[in-house]
């Protein structure tokens, strides 16, 4: 419940933009196998063989039957323009592998986290192209939900790349929205690490609202994204951040995600939501240090779509991020989101189609195939209930996680919420 008004920053309020009639009434999917040619090296982390292994999973499952697949142009200059400088693209272009693997390379471009390789440039801008897309879809009214996996790009800055992102899709395609009726952006951003990129990219705009729940900056990087980062100017307060201590599991994160991130929307009210959905959170991934499992991550993607639905009229954009469990695990939890976004969920016991395991021991022999779509995680979570409650189970363990979320919760709320005039310790707000 609201204590105050949210000032004279507050963004006046205006009705989203008149759609068309609608001509699709499921979600739809962007999706070209040239999002396959944003490749690193062999021995980088990212490898787009967790897009194919993912539109094969679904399509294995039968989810993609009857939907309408976009087939996207790749972004152009004036529209990556919109969040970078003309030097940076114009270094894309031309970018050449310095000998060597230079720490600081100029423009981040060459250093071991984002070498550069053949088209770099043409292949980051089709990742923008297909983020763009859905924006497009969903503006002009042929559907409310959209999902481009290939994108989620949310490193990126206006002058260099970063954590393995060349051009930033989410602030571009959130750029465009804003010069196409749209006056009320929520951003949610569920990678383990920060969405540094585009809070930076709309720190000082009170237009857009940038949610990040990620691993604690302290302990991982890009080691920003504190809860003090609360955005300049008329902006103040639309940036969130809540950081969660390693080891946090299903039933914590989703106490924190609940605890911050419907008060934080409903005291908006978003026109729209795009969300990165990043699955690096998973406890196999080996960049980071959650342990949330695919059931948790599916129930946050569930939930962001119903967040969508009450305050956004169901407009959900929605692009992929990190994740680096390649086989066993960016395939289930991305089909899950692709599921969730055209309204034909996956329970989590459903089993893995055989073909597809198949599939997956020809390409890695050495692997165990995961064999129904979920984990067994345990996503029942209590309920936030202020700084004086407990909520406690009598589990030591248990109970210390949770105590360590809420800390982590009461710090985000304090920082925030009341320049959204909620109160930060009403656990109604």
């Amino acid at each position: 419940m609201a204590t105050t008004p949210r000032g004279e920053h507050e963004t006046p309020l205006r009705a989203a933009p008149t759609p068309r009639p609608e001509t699709s009434g499921r979600g739809k999917v962007v999706w070209t196998d040239r999002f396959l040619e944003y490749a690193w090296t062999p021995q980088h982390p990212m490898k787009p063989a967790r897009l194919k292994f993912t539109m094969a999973l679904a399509e294995s499952l039968g989810l993609l039957e009857g939907i309408e697949r976009l087939n996207p142009e790749p972004a152009g200059v004036s529209d990556l323009l919109r969040v970078h400088t003309a030097e940076y693209v114009e270094a894309v272009r031309h970018a050449v592998q310095p000998p060597g693997q230079p720490q600081a390379p100029p423009f981040g471009l060459g250093s071991a986290d984002n070498p550069v390789f053949p088209q770099m440039h043409a292949a980051a801008s089709v990742i923008v192209g297909g983020t763009l897309a859905a924006a497009r879809e969903i503006a002009e009214g042929r559907t409310r939900r959209a999902i481009s996996i290939g994108g989620g790009m949310h490193h990126a800055m206006p002058n260099s790349a970063a954590g393995f992102c060349v051009y930033n899709d989410a602030a571009v395609a959130i750029s465009w929205l804003l010069d196409h009726g749209f006056d009320r952006v929520a951003y949610l951003d569920v990678d383990v690490h920060h969405g540094d990129g585009v809070q930076r990219a709309f720190y000082g705009d009170p237009r857009v609202l940038t949610v990040s729940i990620h691993q604690h900056p302290a302990t991982l990087w890009p080691n920003t994204g504190w809860p003090e980062e609360t955005g300049v100017g008329a902006a103040e307060g639309t940036a969130i951040n809540l950081a969660v201590l390693p080891g946090t599991r299903d039933a914590q994160w989703l106490r924190g995600f609940h605890a911050v991130v419907p008060g934080a929307l409903e005291a908006f009210r978003p026109q729209i939501v795009v969300s990165q959905c990043g699955v690096d959170t998973h406890r196999e991934d080996p960049l980071a240090d959650l342990e949330l499992t695919v059931d948790g991550q599916r129930a946050a993607f569930l939930a962001m779509r119903e967040l969508a639905d009450r305050h956004a009229e169901g407009r959900w954009l929605a692009v992929g991020g990190g994740g680096y469990g390649l086989y066993r695990v960016v395939p289930r939890a991305w089909t899950h989101l692709l599921a969730a976004a055209l309204d034909r969920d996956i329970a989590p016991e459903t089993p893995v189609p055989q073909g597809w395991i198949d599939m997956i021991r020809a390409e890695a022999p050495m692997l165990e195939p995961p064999r129904t779509m979920g984990d067994g995680g345990d996503i029942a979570y209590r309920r936030w209930d202020g700084p004086g409650g407990t909520g406690e189970t009598g589990d030591a363990r248990y109970d210390r996680a949770q105590r360590a979320v809420d800390t982590a919760v009461l710090a985000t709320r304090r920082a925030s919420f009341g320049l959204l005039g909620l109160d930060p310790e009403d656990p109604r707000d």
